[in-house]
């Protein structure tokens, strides 16, 4: 019985401890990518907690459970998880558990759903602005230029992916600006951010009330950006990304007073023009290796009892 408990304590610890440590931290803006990474093996730890506490109360609860999880275990092992001790709440817990997990993947499938809708129309709103001509064909150029007053670029990502740019942000975009935007985008499909992101807006819309998600979700948003510009400024430079920045975004209003959801432009342009020392390969090994390792905390925890067992 103390077995899944520990695991729900794990998860509930995990979940209440990790967004305060990586709020408090000042190192996420050197490495984005690092960043990235730790908050998944976060996530992934709180998910890996609930989905082996509902395997184990699921087993006490259950004889078809039990079966699969136990069938080829010797009897010490199934004899020192003492699943008939835990109460006719375990399936109560297992069923709410396992609702908990059918509801994230509701909530992913209908993440992907909105946004390919959303991609959709963008791609046909592309089609009218720059419809084809009598017998053209669609070319799946990778640039796409369209008349704008607005100095505008977005990435449309699918089969085809394209960057779309208007004429009015040509005009301000100089030198090598323009390439250093493209694989800013490039950045971001290379590294598959999208498919990260629906992850994030998934979990967080499905469990507004578990602060984990909504930081990742928040977080995420953000350090993509900061990899994506980090990609750009190895290949063309730290000053060219940010002017491409600025000449983009300097008539919206976001360089002065504005709403604090405004205020991470400014804070990308200030963090490229004046970057912090970035952490020593040893030591991005190092906290790499570390943050793979808290997932496996459960694991122990759930295999511990089993592997007592056998060694008496």
């Amino acid at each position: 019985m103390m077995v899944p408990l520990a695991l729900m304590m794990l998860g509930a610890l995990v979940a209440a401890t990790a967004p305060r440590l990586m709020a408090r931290a000042e190192w996420p803006d050197r490495e984005p990518v690092l960043a990235l990474w730790v908050w998944q093996c976060v996530v992934a730890t709180v998910l890996l907690c609930c989905v082996l506490a509902m395997s184990l109360f699921g087993a006490a609860a259950w004889e078809a459970v039990r079966s699969h999880l136990f069938g080829h275990a010797p009897r010490v092992v199934v004899e020192a998880y003492a699943l008939k001790e835990y109460g006719p709440w375990s399936g109560v817990l297992a069923a709410v558990l396992a609702g908990g997990g059918a509801w994230t993947a509701v909530m992913l499938t209908r993440e992907v759903r909105d946004a390919r809708a959303r991609r959709r129309k963008r791609r046909a709103d592309l089609l009218r602005r720059s419809p084809l001509l009598p017998g053209e064909e669609p070319s799946g150029d990778r640039l796409v230029v369209l008349e704008g007053d607005r100095p505008e670029a977005w990435w449309l990502h699918g089969a085809t992916p394209q960057l779309v740019v208007t004429t009015s942000a040509l005009r301000r975009l100089k030198g090598r600006q323009l390439d250093a935007l493209i694989a800013h985008e490039q950045g971001h499909a290379r590294a598959r951010h999208d498919v990260l992101l629906y992850c994030a807006s998934a979990l967080a819309a499905g469990f507004p009330q578990v602060p984990v998600f909504a930081a990742f979700r928040d977080q995420v948003h953000r350090l993509v950006e900061l990899a994506a510009d980090d990609v750009a400024s190895r290949r063309f430079g730290r000053l060219t990304i940010a002017l491409a920045l600025v000449e983009l975004n300097e008539d919206r209003g976001v360089f002065g007073p504005c709403p604090a959801q405004c205020a991470q432009l400014p804070h990308r342009v200030h963090r490229l023009l004046a970057p912090a020392p970035r952490f020593t390969p040893g030591r991005r090994l190092r906290m790499t290796a570390v943050a793979a390792l808290v997932p496996a905390i459960p694991l122990l925890v759930t295999f511990i009892p089993g592997l007592s067992a056998l060694t008496y």
